[in-house]
């Protein structure tokens, strides 16, 4: 499949019996249809919807034998089909119609596995108490609600206040309580009452970042949705997680993403959310395991969310003017976004394959050299340079950025080993062994100075057709234009200061 085409469907609906298909037909607004489409007529739904789950005390209790496919076979069931096209007739309710035999009719996955009405069904026939009115409200909303928009989660790790609400651009840095996130799904009076269901309370206070899918319709046909795509989560969205990446230095990574329709579907899986146990001392003295989400080392607390806000603020709108460029009619405005969103997705790449401050898998470990390398070159280099000297151009205007003596020496030092490591690496050469701890000390401050040079560049680059090199070359030979980079930083720092820095 091509990127960016439609997910595919890996199963069909079967058919439908012939007499249901033409009784739906009538009452759905065919010839001679026998309901006028009024969508505020739910009383009859709720009503069948009461009486299906009656009867379903009757129907036998073994899996096999009540699946989905198996309810939508109930004569009974024809009479909750009958009050679904009655309140939300397929004019005004297309997501819930597909097609038999050349009509539309309303899908028995969608009644049934989208709404999670088969869910409780099956759990009325074992025996467990369900909150059956609860449920038949929860059915009537999701028939004959618009359909909602599609949004991208994302599952970050981290801890951040509750009640945490972080405008990021088009999206949201956001916290929820366990009973918001219950309350996304299309039966929230069913959660913890089926087996191997997500615990809401390992995500209560997690932080996600979330937005519309403009390129997703909603679907509730109750089958898989398989995403094609294209580039990792962390790329494609890294427009909402760099602005958090430069707020501070702990890392901070992107531990799932989940295809959200409000009131409909909340596509969390259990496995899809890292865990860990802590051994908590109970009251007797004993010890008790308990599962916790994984948070990594991503702290946000009430005092910091002020200067959190102010900063995502701030750096969202630079880099929104950068990106302004892709539709400038002027070469330089056009590349500067484009570099931008190189050096951005291969900072983010390496964040995800660093699962600690000092943890890198061994295989990948000279393989971030290029992430970083790339992320440097992306916006140190002009549109002018020639390809002779290049990795002391970039080594010099990285370092011009950081205006004390040893942070320049330093930025300088780990800048030509990066280059130098690349370049072994990428011609095939053996790296020489080094001590780990070392290696792995060198990584992380390679990873700290490219964050800090790609928000330093954010604040100091033109959004006009000036190029920034010519700026960070003079002051790297000492020419005087050094204020000329020292007063916008230091401006911005005293403005708007990230977590670990109050000044360049």
């Amino acid at each position: 499949m091509i990127a960016g085409t439609a997910p595919g469907r890996l199963a069909k609906e079967r058919p439908l019996r012939p007499e249901a298909v033409a009784r739906w037909l009538s009452l759905a607004g065919g010839e001679g249809a026998l309901f006028s489409g009024r969508m505020e007529d739910t009383a009859p739904l709720r009503q069948a919807v009461l009486a299906w789950l009656e009867q379903a005390r009757d129907l036998p209790s073994i899996p096999q034998a009540i699946t989905d496919v198996a309810l939508s076979t109930q004569p009974e069931f024809d009479a909750v089909v009958n009050a679904v096209v009655g309140a939300a007739p397929k004019s005004e309710h297309r997501d819930l119609y597909g097609k038999a035999d050349g009509d539309r009719v309303p899908r028995w996955s969608t009644l049934l596995g989208g709404s999670g009405l088969g869910d409780a069904t099956r759990l009325v026939a074992q025996g467990a108490t369900v909150p059956v009115e609860d449920v038949a409200d929860s059915f009537v909303a999701f028939c004959t609600a618009p359909a909602p928009a599609v949004e991208d989660w994302l599952l970050l790790s981290g801890e951040l206040p509750e009640g945490t609400r972080v405008p990021l651009g088009r999206y949201t840095l956001q916290t929820f309580t366990a009973d918001e996130l219950r309350q996304l799904g299309p039966m929230p009076a069913l959660h913890g009452l089926q087996p191997g269901g997500l615990d809401l309370g390992l995500l209560a206070g997690a932080p996600f970042v979330h937005a519309p899918d403009p390129d997703r319709a909603s679907d509730r046909s109750g089958l898989p949705w398989f995403d094609f795509t294209g580039p990792r989560p962390e790329a494609r969205h890294w427009r909402a997680l760099l602005p958090l990446i430069l707020w501070s230095p702990e890392l901070l990574h992107v531990d799932a993403v989940f295809d959200v329709e409000r009131d409909r579907e909340f596509g969390l899986h259990p496995n899809h959310v890292p865990t860990t146990l802590q051994i908590y001392e109970d009251h007797d003295g004993g010890y008790e395991e308990v599962e916790v989400r994984e948070t990594g080392s991503f702290d946000v607390t009430w005092q910091q969310l002020p200067r959190l806000q102010a900063f995502c603020a701030a750096v969202t709108a630079k880099i929104d003017a950068v990106m302004d460029g892709t539709t400038s009619s002027r070469r330089l405005p056009r590349r500067r976004a484009l570099r931008l969103e190189r050096a951005a997705r291969h900072l983010l790449q390496a964040y995800q394959r660093t699962h600690s401050d000092y943890g890198v898998w061994e295989q990948e470990a000279d393989e971030l050299h290029l992430d970083y390398v790339i992320a440097l070159e992306a916006l140190m280099a002009s549109p002018n340079d020639q390809h002779e000297g290049i990795s002391e151009k970039i080594r010099s205007r990285a370092a011009a950025l950081f205006l004390t003596p040893s942070l320049r020496e330093q930025v300088e030092t780990s800048v030509q080993e990066a280059y130098s490591a690349r370049s072994k690496y990428v011609h095939g050469d053996v790296l020489k062994d080094q001590d780990e701890g070392k290696k792995l000390a060198a990584l992380r401050d390679l990873r700290l100075i490219v964050r800090q040079v790609i928000l330093r560049w954010l604040v100091l680059t033109p959004c006009d057709t000036e190029d920034l090199a010519p700026l960070l070359d003079a002051a790297a030979a000492g020419t005087g234009r050094e204020g000329a980079v020292d007063e916008p930083l230091d401006a911005f720092f005293r403005a708007t200061p990230p977590q670990d820095r109050l000044r360049p």
